[in-house]
């Protein structure tokens, strides 16, 4: 049986429930990721802000709001005020299978992976998509590797 631990990203960008909302929003840019798990200085899992809780608590570019505006605006609203504190995780010995029913039937994004409290990885959805190019790899190769039938002349 496939684990969590097999396939889960170990090497997560993580913020601290002080920190602003400006440092989430440019985490996520130049790290092009969609999630970041909150964590205390013991790396204790506190939360998780999406791409989407951005969205939301962006100023509608309709209001003609100036980007400045916007990052001033950003830096003085702490993460702890926005972030998701009601999140499902999984733990490293989670079946992969179940994990990915879970994503699948809630439309998670992502699943922290946490054991005791501590936060030791995430699965997203990207991390399906390359263990699916994986599996279509090797059915590939066997297909390749697998006798051809040949034609009757």
């Amino acid at each position: 049986m496939y684990l969590v631990k097999d396939f889960m990203t170990r090497e997560v960008f993580t913020l601290k429930r002080t920190d602003s909302l400006r440092a989430a929003r440019s985490m996520m840019s130049l790290a092009r990721i969609r999630h970041i798990p909150i964590v205390n200085d013991h790396r204790h899992f506190l939360g998780l802000i999406t791409h989407r809780d951005l969205l939301a608590a962006t100023i509608s570019r309709f209001a003609e709001v100036d980007k400045s505006v916007q990052d001033e605006i950003d830096s003085g609203i702490p993460i702890h005020e926005i972030m998701r504190r009601d999140v499902t995780t999984v733990t490293p010995e989670t079946s992969i299978r179940e994990t990915a029913e879970m994503l699948l039937n809630h439309k998670y994004g992502c699943l922290p992976v946490v054991q005791d409290g501590i936060l030791k990885g995430i699965i997203t959805e990207a991390d399906f998509l390359k263990l699916t190019i994986r599996l279509l790899d090797t059915m590939e190769a066997q297909d390749s590797d697998a006798p051809q039938a040949t034609q009757p002349e």
